[in-house]
């Protein structure tokens, strides 16, 4: 018999739905989960596709500074003209002279025809007449000999082999006439220009305005090499030292609060007042010798230091409170289960944040700037180790910096060149720290 009085709702069973069976909520929130998964992709895209741009921006601009345009000509100085060159006022113009002779029968020897002078050979590979003369002094049984010379071309001449100057761009000057591409033409011809590994934009040092082919980064190199000491032996024990305080045995008050406030502050200060203050307190105040790595090392100390005790505060807090516990229960005391329990245990941690302190210091340029880093001219290596530290030189960041202020192309391909040398040195540092903290790094 049925009931009058049931519902329709009632009468019909509500329909079970399956978990596997998706509901519009459901798919909405699916569907903008994809979404967001594609944006990040899309920027993690982008991002990449930036670092490549910036990479073959780097790469296409600096790569010529390693390569040289060089002139190899092989003759034979006889005797009688080592004599007769030594007996004249002017010795290296008479070298010169010889060297143009010679030249001029291989040209000749090859059906190659091109008038030129000795001033032409001058622009071409500069005053070679001292470099001649010098060898065979030095080496006087070669005299009567082959003899084979690999001498720099001009920084012009080797932007003319590279596409960087043009005959119609070429402006007539004491550097380069439009009439000596055709000597350099005869040259390549005779295969006696040719390219070359620039081994002394690595070794070398920095030269003069007017000769960007002669510029070297090695004496920057050895200049950042002191640096980057000082910063090492100072920053490290003094920051591990403030970390371990301000960790572990400092109490918690306003003052250490105040520290700390500070600390993280300073991190975010800009790296020129940094600078500003090593100008007074290091070279006004103490009478350090300006543009000297010492005070270079000094100014990046203060630098570095914040990002150290940050890291390092981070190392020793993220090591499991049981560690200390179980030190200080079998009778260890409060420093003895700091020193032979934590710091191992966070010591991949530390040296990951100082090896990244060091690697962002070896790159700043702002604070060299105010010490006069930036404006020294490093030409020559430090003769001892002590003077590495007190006499001027310069650094990496600041030898690109005073390269790409200069006028000349050719600087400024050595100023995309040594970017690379110096990213290579970044990317070292931060390959090492990688390693360490995957050599040493403990889960818990």
């Amino acid at each position: 018999m049925t009931d009058v009085n049931m519902t329709p709702a009632a009468a019909t069973p509500k329909k079970k739905s399956s978990l596997l069976a998706q509901d519009a909520r459901t798919r909405k929130r699916n569907a903008a989960e994809t979404r967001f998964r594609m944006y990040g992709m899309a920027a993690i895209g982008v991002g990449l596709l930036f670092l490549v741009f910036l990479f073959a921006s780097i790469l296409r601009s600096g790569l010529p500074a390693f390569t040289q345009t060089v002139v190899e000509i092989e003759f034979t100085l006889t005797q009688e003209q080592f004599d007769t060159a030594e007996s004249k006022m002017l010795k290296t113009g008479e070298y010169r002279k010889i060297f143009v002779n010679a030249l001029s029968e291989q040209l000749d020897a090859k059906g190659l025809e091109v008038d030129f002078d000795s001033k032409a050979i001058q622009r071409l590979v500069g005053k070679l007449g001292g470099t001649i003369r010098s060898f065979f002094l030095e080496n006087p049984d070669r005299i009567g000999t082959p003899v084979s010379f690999e001498l720099a071309a001009a920084s012009r001449v080797d932007g003319y082999m590279n596409g960087r100057v043009t005959r119609d761009t070429l402006v007539d000057s004491r550097f380069l006439m439009a009439t000596d591409l055709d000597l350099v033409d005869a040259l390549q011809d005779a295969g006696i220009v040719k390219g070359a590994f620039n081994w002394n934009f690595i070794t070398g040092t920095d030269s003069g305005v007017d000769n960007p082919g002669g510029a070297g980064l090695g004496a920057s190199v050895i200049g950042s090499f002191f640096m980057m000491l000082v910063v090492l032996f100072l920053s490290l024990p003094i920051g591990v030292a403030a970390s371990i305080y301000l960790e572990e045995f400092a109490p918690k008050n306003r003052w250490t609060d105040l520290i700390e406030v500070n600390i993280s502050n300073l991190a975010a200060v800009p790296s020129i007042v940094f600078g500003i203050l090593g100008l007074a307190v290091f070279i006004q105040f103490a009478g350090l010798p300006q543009s000297a790595p010492l005070v270079g090392g000094l100014v990046l100390t203060l630098m570095t230091l914040p990002t150290i005790i940050i890291s390092t505060r981070a190392s020793l807090a993220a090591v499991p409170p049981s560690i200390r516990d179980a030190a200080l229960g079998v009778g260890a005391s409060k420093m003895q289960s700091v020193f032979h329990h934590v710091l191992p245990l966070a010591m991949p941690g530390i040296l990951t944040g100082t090896i990244i302190g060091l690697a962002q210091a070896l790159g700043e340029t702002a604070p060299l700037l105010l010490i006069g880093m930036v404006g020294y001219v490093a030409r020559e290596y430090p003769e001892t180790f002590a003077g590495g530290f007190t006499d001027a030189n310069s650094a990496m960041p600041a030898q690109i910096y005073t390269w790409a202020s200069r006028a000349d192309p050719g600087f400024y391909e050595k100023a995309w060149g040594g970017i690379i040398i110096l990213l290579l040195f970044l990317i070292t540092m931060n390959a090492i720290a990688v390693l360490l903290r995957r050599r040493f790094e403990r889960r818990w």
